[in-house]
């Protein structure tokens, strides 16, 4: 039997300025933006920063989770946002990172699960 309780999408962003994608506080500070603007509800965030630059960083949510991995010399990122339940909407919060990150490219793959 097929249960569906949430919507993943998986991105990969292609061309996004380097300077988005360099440092824990800019990366974090758009997914704060994004986390607020998509309505979603955090209850805590881990991140890393990457020598000499890169980032790697999820938000923990009520509705599931959203996280990023920057690869600031390939102006590149991978983005991964889970929500189930009836609270917070992944492919809104898939587009309002984009809107942030500046992608010239993006492919995004929706998963119903």
């Amino acid at each position: 039997m097929k249960v569906a309780v949430g919507t993943h999408v998986l991105g990969n962003l292609y061309g996004c300025p380097k300077q988005l994608l360099k440092k824990v506080n800019v990366v974090k500070a758009i997914l704060e933006k994004t986390v607020t603007e998509a309505k979603f509800n955090s209850v805590g965030n881990v991140f890393h920063q990457f020598t000499p630059f890169g980032v790697t960083g999820v938000f923990i949510l009520t509705e599931s989770h959203l996280s990023i991995h920057t690869w600031p010399e390939k102006n590149f990122a991978t983005v991964d946002v889970f929500t189930c339940g009836k609270e917070g909407n992944a492919e809104i919060g898939f587009e309002i990172l984009c809107k942030y990150f500046k992608p010239n490219k993006v492919e995004k793959q929706v998963v119903h699960r």
